[in-house]
């Protein structure tokens, strides 16, 4: 280990949010650094499947002071998005750090830092640290996917690129969310596909569609302003988002039953003889099985005490309480439903870029100082 490089503020992620904080930071002639595991700027999205598109048109997928680099209303691909992380994070000469996955970030006492964080074989003591990584990191999957016959092939949606990787026969999709449905529509020409899960509804028009372009401000507008921990039904709606698969958004009902998707509502709840059993008894054989059941949280290498809200961490606008200096970006309805969209990463990080600016002007205040957005 090499001897601690001091820095006011330690981005933990160099994905959208840690580079739009990375962005104010820089704006303010801040000292700090962007902690990322990659390989490459971006490669968070480049390593998704294949086909992946974002639900949001690029007019809402850029960063602060850069535009996304194509036509407003297309849809980039996951690996266009990746590229544009890359492009800015050199467009803004952005202090990058790659290959360097944060093992243990802990608090310190007796000096001016607050913080040491470990990563990359490298010591880190720093006034603040951002945990910009986001929530969807750990693939989940049920405790009895271990028990699925050794012949079937399975993956989580975290591990899938391609229909190439299947085995010949029946595909079970388990999940029948965003992602669920998009690779039930790649693999449907080839192989029986199942599609499993509750129905939790789907957007009421075609996404790019005449409507969808005509009612895109207002439900931006809704997102961002409405849809918020400031508003009842803001409050109403983020356990419930945050528990809860989505609706269909790009494939829709009728899309699926197109290409021969056999949606059933029924979860699988179990394991019988080596197959999936679905919770009305039913026992599907699926050569092949994608567990599309979402991502679990990844803070255990933060071993700074903070308060929690469930398995969540405690924070105001990205502001831990009590523990000044601890700041989180990237989290489901952080504040608002914007807050998990690339298009809401710009006023959250500047939120968090502010409230470091105004604690350093002020001799570092307590974490719970207000600041206005």
């Amino acid at each position: 280990m090499t001897d601690a490089i001091h820095v006011e503020t330690v981005i933990v992620g160099a994905g959208q949010c840690g580079l739009a904080v990375g962005y104010y930071l820089k704006k303010q002639g801040a000292d700090f650094v962007i902690l990322d595991e990659h390989t490459r700027v971006g490669d968070m999205w480049r390593r998704r499947y294949d086909s992946l598109r974002l639900y949001t048109p690029a007019r809402y997928d850029g960063l602060p002071g850069m535009a996304f680099p194509t036509n407003a209303a297309e849809f980039p691909t996951g690996i266009q998005m990746g590229d544009y992380l890359e492009e800015y994070a050199a467009h803004f000469d952005l202090p990058v750090v790659l290959g360097a996955r944060v093992e243990n970030a802990r608090r310190i006492d007796g000096t001016d830092e607050r913080f040491q964080v470990a990563a990359g074989g490298q010591n880190y003591l720093a006034q603040n640290v951002v945990v910009a990584v986001g929530s969807q990191r750990v693939p989940k999957v049920p405790a009895f996917a271990g028990q699925l016959d050794p012949d079937i092939r399975q993956f989580h949606s975290d591990d899938y690129r391609n229909a190439g990787q299947l085995r010949e026969g029946s595909v079970l999709i388990v999940g029948a969310s965003h992602s669920g449905a998009d690779i039930a529509m790649e693999c449907a020409p080839n192989h029986h596909t199942w599609l499993c899960g509750p129905d939790r509804g789907q957007l009421p028009f075609p996404l790019g569609g005449s409507a969808f372009r005509v009612l895109r401000p207002a439900l931006w507008f809704a997102a961002s302003h409405v849809l918020t921990m400031r508003t009842p039904i803001g409050k109403k709606m983020r356990p419930e988002i945050r528990t809860t698969g989505g609706p269909l958004l790009r494939y829709r009902r009728e899309d699926l039953e197109h290409v021969g998707v056999e949606r059933v509502e029924n979860r699988v709840s179990g394991v019988e003889s080596g197959n999936p059993v679905l919770d009305d008894g039913t026992r599907l054989e699926p050569a092949n099985v994608i567990w599309c059941t979402g991502f679990g949280r990844d803070f255990d290498w933060l071993t700074v005490p903070y308060p929690r809200d469930g398995e969540w961490p405690q924070q105001e606008r990205g502001v831990a309480p009590e523990v000044p200096g601890l700041y989180f970006l990237g989290l489901l309805f952080q504040f608002a439903f914007t807050s998990m969209l690339i298009g809401g990463a710009d006023r959250e990080a500047k939120h968090v870029a502010t409230h470091i600016a105004k604690s350093r002007k002020a001799g570092r205040p307590p974490a719970t100082q207000k600041v206005a957005a």
